[in-house]
C-alpha cells in the first residue's frame, strides 16, 4: 500500500462510499465493508478498492461494535477485518458476524502474524488472513479470490498453517509411542490428578507412576505436566 501522506481527508466511523464516487461501481460488483481503526488505511482502502473495475466498497468502521451494528443490514459479499480493534477485537467481531451474516466471505488484514491469531481467526470462521503491509493490489486480487471460494494467505502466514500441521502430526506420532499405561497416566494428568490419585485408580504403586511420568516425558520430550498435556490437545 501507499505511505501514508503528511494530511488526508479521512472518512468517519460508519463511512458510506458515494456510489456516485464510485465509477465502476455496478448491481454487480463485489460489494466490500472495511473494518479498521486506522482512518489513513480506511480512506486509502476505499478509495483505491472502489475505483477498481467490479468492486465497490459500501461502507467502512473504525470499531467492532458500529460493524456489528450496521454490516448485518449491508449483507457485503466481503469484508476486510482488522484484528486489533479497540474494545472488542476483529477474532470475536469475526465470530458473532459469521452468525448473523454466514454468506459474507470475511478477510482478515492485519499486523499480527503470530499463529495463535491466525488460528483463532480461522477457527472463528475467516476465508483469509493477510497482513497489512500486503500491497493493495495484491489485497483487491484476495478480495476476488475470496468471492470466488479461495482461501488467501500471504506466503509467511501460509508457511505457519503448514508448519502448525506438521507439529500436530508430530505430536500426534509422539503419543503413540507411549505404551497403553503411560497413556493412561498422561490422561489422569490432564484431568488434574495427583500422583497418589493416580496410582490409586490404576492400582499400582506411587514409584510405578514417577516412574511412569518419567518415561513419558522423555518420550514427548517435555519437562513438566503442562507440556505433556498439550501433547494431547491436537488429537482431542
Amino acid at each position: 500500500m501507499k505511505p501514508h501522506p503528511k494530511k488526508m481527508n479521512t472518512p468517519v466511523e460508519g463511512f458510506n462510499a458515494d456510489p456516485a464516487a464510485q465509477p465502476y461501481a455496478s448491481a454487480t460488483a463485489v460489494r466490500v465493508v472495511i473494518v479498521d481503526d486506522d482512518e489513513w488505511l480506511r480512506a486509502n482502502l476505499t478509495q483505491e478498492i472502489g475505483q477498481t473495475a467490479g468492486f465497490e466498497v459500501i461502507c467502512s468502521f473504525g470499531t467492532a461494535e458500529s460493524a456489528l451494528a450496521g454490516i448485518p443490514d449491508l449483507s457485503p459479499d466481503v469484508v476486510l477485518m482488522d484484528i486489533n480493534l479497540p474494545g472488542m477485537n476483529g477474532v470475536e467481531c469475526l465470530r458473532r458476524l459469521k452468525v448473523v451474516c454466514p454468506e459474507s466471505q470475511i478477510l482478515m488484514l492485519t499486523v499480527y502474524e503470530e499463529s495463535e491469531q491466525i488460528f483463532k481467526s480461522l477457527l472463528a470462521g475467516a476465508s483469509g488472513y493477510l497482513l497489512k503491509r500486503t500491497l493493495t493490489p495484491q489485497i483487491i486480487e484476495s478480495i476476488r479470490q475470496v468471492r470466488g471460494g479461495g482461501s488467501p494467505m500471504t506466503a509467511n502466514i501460509a508457511r505457519k498453517v503448514v508448519q502448525y500441521f506438521n507439529q500436530m502430526g508430530d505430536q500426534a506420532s509422539e503419543c503413540e509411542k507411549l505404551t497403553p499405561r503411560e497413556r493412561e497416566v498422561l490422561e489422569l494428568l490432564a484431568r488434574g490428578d495427583a500422583y497418589k490419585q493416580i496410582a490409586d485408580k490404576l492400582n499400582v504403586s506411587l514409584e510405578t507412576v514417577r516412574m511412569n511420568v518419567k518415561h513419558l516425558y522423555t518420550k514427548l520430550h517435555v519437562h513438566s505436566r503442562g507440556e505433556a498435556v498439550a501433547k494431547l490437545m491436537p488429537r482431542g
